[in-house]
């Protein structure tokens, strides 16, 4: 059977208020042109459906038409579990009309496995599936201590429990998955992920990881990659959009597995297209510097993180006519040159004119912008007010 592995959506997360839903539905629909032409058997999805407890009704829409048609009226099985931004019982609480489609909506931890029929090719999946498994949604209080390390222990010991209980339910007639939204020890996260690991403490160990499953399908960490140190094949197929500038650069993807009973699996990437990419520029001549890449139509359809070095402080007009040739500007974070500012200190201060000291004041408050001569001579004028009693 081909099985494809995603996670991760985080359908209705915005970056810095700019919605992405646009971007998510063009994904979705690669996605669903991806199971089609690679002629996938099942979907695994391993949590982080949607980005917050309580999504926008459009990203509950998109998830719900999305995986309608990834499931084909029911002839493609689609497995999708709660990760840590899910509330596992609103992700859940459509299962009896999910059910009908052959979709699977898993919510709270269980470790009921389930089992998945392929007529096709007359295979069965055994899938170990384990919703995000935090301390309140297993309902069960791991350690009284406080200490991470204790905790840290417990709950290895509970996951790895949990994973031996499931995996008594695999065969060698049956394809053995074990999916599961968790954070395995070493992996590579960015900033777009929210800690789930609490200080180290809630950490599972790649030797941890049912030994007699043929893959462990992962959601979490957003940058594709395999799990070190692992009794199997294990990996995190990634978030499908960037979705924090720590993530300029990764290549996006879902990765597809060929599995047969009692055989090793067969892994392989197909990367996506979909989504703007993020992008960082570093202006370090200028405005002009930013003005000739605007006039060079580069990253056109690109969400920018700027960093531009200058002299003087940017005018609201100035941020407004960037934001205006290139609506993709998300920060623009002005870099000031280094002043003599610790030399100027260590004069007398005493000796100093009063215009002076007000614009060694303003490049301090401002990180090194020098003030137009037109706002010292309001300061002047301030001053010399108050001076005369006005």
């Amino acid at each position: 059977m081909r099985v494809l592995h995603t996670a991760d959506w985080h359908l209705g997360k915005t970056l810095e208020g700019r919605s992405r839903l646009e971007e998510q539905a063009q994904f979705l629909d690669e996605l669903v042109d991806i199971v089609e032409r690679e002629q996938i058997d099942v979907v695994l999805m391993a949590g982080d459906v949607f980005d917050t407890v309580n999504p926008p009704a459009a990203a509950e829409q998109l998830f719900y038409e999305s995986i309608s048609r990834l499931s084909d009226k029911g002839r493609r099985p689609v497995a999708v579990i709660a990760g840590n931004h899910d509330n596992p019982d609103r992700l859940s609480a459509a299962t009896s009309l999910a059910h009908e489609q052959g979709i699977i909506l898993l919510g709270l931890p269980t470790i009921e496995v389930q089992s998945i029929y392929i007529p096709k090719s007359n295979e069965t999946m055994k899938l170990a599936a384990l919703p995000y498994p935090s301390e309140s949604r297993l309902a069960e209080l791991l350690s009284e201590s406080n200490k991470d390390i204790l905790l840290r222990e417990k709950y290895d010991e509970k996951i790895r429990g949990m994973f031996e209980e499931m995996s008594r339910h695999f065969s060698p007639q049956t394809v053995n998955i074990a999916m599961s939204h968790i954070y395995v020890t070493g992996g590579s996260s960015t900033d777009s992920e929210r800690p789930i690991e609490v200080g180290g403490a809630y950490t599972v160990a790649g030797t941890s990881l049912p030994a007699s499953a043929s893959y462990v399908a992962l959601g979490h960490l957003h940058r594709p990659q395999n799990v070190k140190r692992a009794n199997t094949l294990a990996r995190y197929s990634g978030s499908p959009l960037a979705y924090s500038f720590s993530e300029s650069g990764y290549a996006k993807s879902v990765t597809i597995l060929d599995a047969k009973p009692n055989e090793e699996v067969s892994m392989s990437e197909v990367f996506l297209s979909s989504g703007k990419p993020l992008v960082k520029w570093k202006a370090t001549e200028g405005l002009q510097q930013v003005y000739q890449w605007l006039d060079e139509g580069r990253d056109k359809t690109a969400w920018i993180d700027l960093e531009v070095h200058l002299t003087n402080a940017l005018s609201l007009e100035e941020i407004h006519r960037l934001r205006k040739q290139h609506n993709g500007f998300i920060h623009i974070r002005p870099i000031f040159e280094a002043s003599n500012q610790e030399a100027t200190n260590r004069q007398s201060q005493s000796n100093i004119p009063i215009d002076q000291l007000f614009v060694q004041f303003y490049e301090r408050q401002t990180g090194g912008a020098k003030p137009e001569q037109e706002l010292v001579n309001l300061f002047l004028d301030l001053i010399h007010d108050e001076k005369a009693g006005v």
